[in-house]
Formats: C-alpha cells, sequence, structure tokens
C-alpha cells in the first residue's frame, strides 16, 4: 500500500489529513515536529511527504534540505501559510515538489497527493488506491460504489437502486444490527411505524439475488426480533 508521512505540528490538522487521506487509500504515517519527520522518513521511507512549513525542532526548510543532502528523494508536498512566500519558494528551490497555501480542503490536499505520485511515475499505485477505495469486498460479493455495480463469483446482478442502496448501507456498516425502522429510516427516508414490510420484501428479494441458500444466508443475517445485519463474509465458498 502506497505510504504517505504527514508532518504538521496542529493536531487537528494531522487528524483531519489522516483520516481523508487514509479514506482514499493510503497508509499515513504521523509526525508533530521536524525532527520526528526527518527520523520517520528515513525509517519508514515514504512514498510521499506532506510537510509543513513551520514546524518546532527542525523546520519544513531544513528537514527538505536534510533530506536531498542525503540522496532522499520521497516526493515532497509542502503545506504553507499565506505570509511565507519567501519560504515557500526556498522549499521548492531545494526539492519540495509542491505546495499548498493554508487553509486548505482535505480534498485538494488528497488530489494533489494522487497528481504528485502520478508525475513522480507512481501512476499505476495511485490509480490503484483510487480505484480499491471504491469497491468493497466481502466473499464472493463486489459492490462498485461509483457506477452502482454488484457482482458475485464475477458475474453483473441486476439489482433496483433501492437494492443497491440497501445492500450498501447494511454493507458499509457489516457486523452492526439495524432494526426495520432504522433501515426505512436510513435508506428510503420513511419514519413511519408500520411500514416495514418494505424493507422485508427489499430483504428478500437481495437473498434471492446474493445468497446460495435463502434458507441460511450467508450475507444478511435475521436478528429474530429486532432485524438485520450484513456479515462480514471472508473468502471462497
Amino acid at each position: 500500500m502506497t505510504k504517505i508521512l504527514v508532518v504538521d505540528d496542529e493536531i487537528s490538522i494531522v487528524t483531519l489529513l489522516e483520516f481523508n487521506i487514509n479514506k482514499a487509500g493510503f497508509e499515513v504515517l504521523t509526525a508533530t515536529d521536524g525532527q520526528m519527520g526527518y527520523e520517520l522518513a528515513v525509517s519508514e521511507k515514504p512514498d510521499l511527504i506532506v510537510l509543513d512549513l513551520m514546524l518546532p525542532k527542525m523546520d519544513g526548510i531544513e528537514v527538505t534540505k536534510k533530506l536531498r543532502q542525503n540522496k532522499y528523494d520521497f516526493p515532497i508536498l509542502m503545506l504553507t501559510a499565506k505570509d511565507e512566500e519567501l519560504d515557500k519558494i526556498i522549499g521548492l528551490e531545494l526539492g519540495a515538489d509542491d505546495y499548498l497555501t493554508k487553509p486548505f480542503s482535505p480534498r485538494e490536499v488528497v488530489a494533489r497527493i494522487k497528481a504528485i505520485l502520478r508525475r513522480v511515475g507512481k501512476a499505476d499505485e495511485a490509480k490503484e488506491e483510487e480505484s480499491n477505495e471504491n469497491i468493497l469486498e466481502l466473499g464472493d460479493l463486489k459492490i462498485h460504489r461509483d457506477s452502482y455495480e454488484v457482482f458475485m463469483h464475477g458475474e453483473q446482478l441486476e439489482l433496483t437502486p433501492k437494492e443497491f442502496e440497501l445492500l450498501l448501507y447494511l454493507a458499509n456498516h457489516r457486523g452492526k444490527v439495524f432494526s426495520r425502522d432504522q433501515l426505512l429510516d436510513a435508506v428510503w427516508n420513511y419514519d413511519y411505524i408500520g411500514e416495514t414490510r418494505i424493507v422485508d420484501v427489499h430483504i428478500s428479494h437481495l437473498r434471492d439475488k446474493i445468497e446460495f441458500d435463502t434458507k441460511q444466508p450467508r450475507y444478511i443475517k435475521t436478528i429474530r426480533g429486532f432485524g438485520y445485519k450484513m456479515e462480514n463474509v471472508k473468502g471462497e465458498l
């Protein structure tokens, strides 16, 4: 898995970036000062470093300079404040690959990371990580979030839009038990008691399409007296 090192002394920024970069399918390492960031870079050899300019112990320029002097060529995305124009230029001259000015959106950071990885010859890895982000695999079942497609044993299944939404919701929360009312509210946006039969009907239709034996379902289990849950199925039948 592509490894990204985030170095920033603001814990809120580190947490935000770690969540969004990890969500994009990358492994994330973090450091909160320049010395720690440099040592992690040397020991872990990340595929890219997101590096804040102003850091305690060793600033971003010094980290970049030291890495380049020691022949480490990790791509670096430098984070700067609006009033750090000169330092930003120095950072780029020392070998930073790109920069972003604070405040920034996490989505833009992820987009820049992918663009840099493509530029430095890691296009296949970046494409693979992005692709894997949109495919959910449970045993023999593959759910393509973006294209609304579902495959079982490599063969595409014909699901209605609501069947897909219900399946995806259960799969995204696999292992968690939901009442019929909760599923009705989450998937159909209904909050009316007594309409829950629609959930049972759709569960039945889904089982007909994804289960090998509908009387002993492997994926969608009935929790007697409460509702349903999606099992975290692994491996082949």
